[in-house]
């Protein structure tokens, strides 16, 4: 009889560890309930540093560090642009010149599933879920920023559906690159007549609407040649270590 009710309960509890990992419909209130609870989680941790660090230091100076930080990490990423544009200016005269990044920091909460490092719930005000967003930290592409159920979800560099435009080597030949699932990347249709060679820095090409141009990704660690075309494989900068926050950049020009 224990053997019977032991193999029932079993049954069970696989039927609904099953239902809840491939339905959607079971798995989205589950899933916005446990973000909720950690996001409220997240908030009262950040809160208890906050008025620990404000008790033992001047709150004025603390205070105004936060806020400078902020703005040197948005503004870096727009004086990064700023240069691209302006060697674009020297090469091409009386190119038209016109800024408006809007780069802002957001929170990790958790990872989508236990097991897979590449996929992080994300925490965005006012989020948009038409649109893709290119994820930095550092000055380093860390992936992109995508809609799924409704809400935001990271897949950092390494996930293979992680996709967007580069530029390799100082002749900017053009490719797109991709997560593979490993620690390296992969970057596809670079065309052939491009001379690619092992150390070739790779960088963002900015033609994607998702990332400036001139951001750091890679270098090229082997090169091959298929249909006409040329792949690389990469070793990225950015390596996901703590992925705690991030900024992603909301809108280009």
């Amino acid at each position: 009889m224990n053997k019977e009710l032991f193999s029932y309960l079993f049954v069970i509890i696989a039927l609904l560890t099953g239902a809840l990992y491939y339905n959607n419909t079971i798995q989205s209130p589950i899933i916005s309930s446990l973000n909720a609870i950690k996001i409220s989680y997240h908030n009262i941790n950040q809160s208890i540093k906050n008025n620990f660090n404000e008790h033992f230091f001047q709150v004025a100076t603390i205070q105004d560090l936060r806020q400078d930080l902020l703005k040197y990490e948005n503004n870096h990423l727009v004086m990064q642009e700023l240069t691209s544009q302006i060697h674009d200016l020297y090469q091409e005269n009386h190119s038209p010149l016109k800024l408006e990044t809007n780069v802002e920091l957001v929170r990790t909460i958790s990872y989508e599933k236990f097991g897979n490092f590449n996929r992080l719930w994300i925490e965005i005000p006012d989020y948009n879920g038409s649109k893709i967003y290119g994820l930095v930290y550092k000055e380093l592409v860390a992936g992109i920023v995508i809609s799924k159920n409704g809400r935001p979800l990271a897949l950092l560099n390494q996930d293979i559906k992680s996709a967007y435009a580069v530029y390799i080597g100082n002749k900017n030949a053009p490719g797109i690159v991709h997560g593979n699932n490993d620690d390296l990347l992969i970057v596809n249709f670079i065309p052939a007549w491009f001379k690619i060679q092992k150390g070739d820095e790779v960088l963002t090409s900015g033609l994607d609407n998702i990332f400036i141009k001139g951001l750091k990704v890679g270098r090229i660690l082997s090169v091959t040649s298929a249909q006409g075309y040329q792949n690389a494989v990469i070793e990225p900068y950015y390596k996901s270590n703590e992925p705690s926050y991030f900024h992603m950049i909301r809108s280009i020009r």
